[in-house]
């Protein structure tokens, strides 16, 4: 073999070493989760732990096996509230509010009163999307609810405070205050159906939808089909500084921030409790003590992947797909999150009826940094939104594998090197 072939070999074998370490690193083989497979309590011990060494805020944890609620956490203390955090606290939840969104219009559709495959177009009346490049006529609910439509707003709304005069829906729809304080536009910008882009726009789209088929307001309809038919007592859009029992607002150093208001009721403007969203969850798991509102077909029909980047499924009809889970599904749920220093992680694997909610203000994504540890210990799989995490975890073992390579192709260079010499000695 000549010196180029070895180094040609080597160089190869460098290669795909590299890339199965990375598809390793997505695919979990070399992270470890806070606690042995089934072991629920040492599961909870690790979380208390995070909880624990977390910047100052407030916190709410609810671990849910099999459908029923097996240990609840909760931290923290504000002179600005009445006592201390428990399960009826309300929190903000930012983007979370977009599940329960996707929720009351599954019902709608369960009622034959909104067909999935209808342009959303034929349904408004009080606001329509701009004319563009791109016919409007082609964006159907389905793809609004799974971030397809081919909208380009890419929202994040941005907060108001509290003596603000929150706009009219209409007017948030024609000129939305994005959270990067550049201005948006609510409007089609590829070709619908094409592919995944996160829209926040889609869902106050679906806030105005809700309000025309129903003929109620957003929150009235929540309240009446939603909220009190599952239990969900505490669960409101009203301002949450003016509630009683709320967590307060932190920013990332755990310093008391102010507590905003949001525009975007559909998209972000939802205050809810670790009990009622234990309660949301559990209507959605068969055998639980919640009975649900949607039938299965429709749940299943939610978690069922639409949306895809880089070849991987990550979002259903409203639902974040987290990770692959054993029995063939995904974990589903939705995170949130906002500024000063808002967080929220719901999350359920479909094969089992085990969940968790996690909510918090103050430590930096707490509650997404306990639901990735949970989907890690659930599946060994980390979920998507953590990739980051997932390719690190590949960095050392690709390089140590190319090193480890690199030193047998020298050797091996060596060694043939000495065998010429000797041939040539012979001779």
């Amino acid at each position: 073999m000549s010196y180029l072939k070895i180094i040609l070999a080597g160089l190869a074998l460098c290669a795909l070493w590299c890339a199965t370490a990375f598809f390793g690193g997505l695919r979990g083989w070399w992270l470890t989760p806070v606690a042995e497979r089934g072991d629920t309590k040492a599961f909870v011990a690790a979380a208390t732990s995070m909880i624990d060494r977390a910047s100052p805020g407030s916190v709410a944890l609810v671990v849910i096996e099999s459908g029923q609620i097996l240990a609840e956490t909760f931290s923290g203390t504000d002179e600005r509230k009445s006592g201390e955090v428990n399960r009826d606290t309300l929190f903000p939840t930012a983007s979370f509010s977009k599940w329960p969104t996707a929720y009351a219009v599954m019902l709608l559709v369960q009622e034959d009163r909104i067909d999935l495959d209808a342009p959303i177009s034929s349904y408004l009346t009080r606001w329509q999307l701009p004319p563009g490049d791109f016919d409007n006529a082609k964006v159907t609910v389905r793809q609004v609810l799974s971030h397809t439509a081919g909208l380009v707003d890419g929202l994040g709304f941005g907060d108001y405070a509290a003596d603000e005069t929150l706009p009219a829906l209409e007017e948030s729809l024609s000129l939305p205050r994005s959270s990067d304080h550049e201005q948006a536009q609510i409007r089609v910008g590829r070709e619908p159906g094409s592919e995944w882009d996160y829209s926040g726009g889609g869902y106050l789209i679906l806030q105005l939808l809700v309000e025309e088929i129903s003929g109620m307001e957003f929150a009235d309809f929540m309240q009446n089909a939603v909220f009190e038919p599952l239990g969900m007592s505490r669960s409101t859009y009203d301002y949450l500084g003016d509630l009683t029992n709320n967590s307060g607002s932190y920013d990332r150093q755990g310093e008391p921030a102010p507590t905003y208001q949001y525009a975007a009721a559909g998209a972000t403007g939802l205050s809810s409790s670790a009990t009622d969203l234990s309660r949301f969850v559990q209507a959605q798991i068969p055998g639980s003590p919640v009975p649900p509102l949607l039938a299965p077909a429709a749940i299943e029909a939610m978690r069922e992947p639409h949306g895809r980047t880089m070849g991987v499924d990550i979002w259903g009809l409203g639902t974040m797909l987290y990770a692959p889970s054993p029995g063939g599904g995904f974990v589903f749920g939705h995170d949130g999150s906002n500024d000063p220093s808002i967080n929220s992680s719901v999350r359920i694997n479909p094969d089992n009826g085990d969940a968790i909610v996690a909510l918090s203000t103050g430590p930096a994504y707490l509650a997404s940094q306990i639901g990735y540890e949970w989907v890690l210990w659930q599946t060994g799989y980390p979920d998507f939104i953590q990739s980051r995490l997932a390719i690190e975890s590949a960095l050392r073992p690709m390089l140590f594998g190319a090193l480890l390579i690199a030193v047998l192709t020298i050797l091996t260079l060596v060694r043939h090197r000495r065998g010429r010499a000797r041939a040539g000695s012979a001779h």
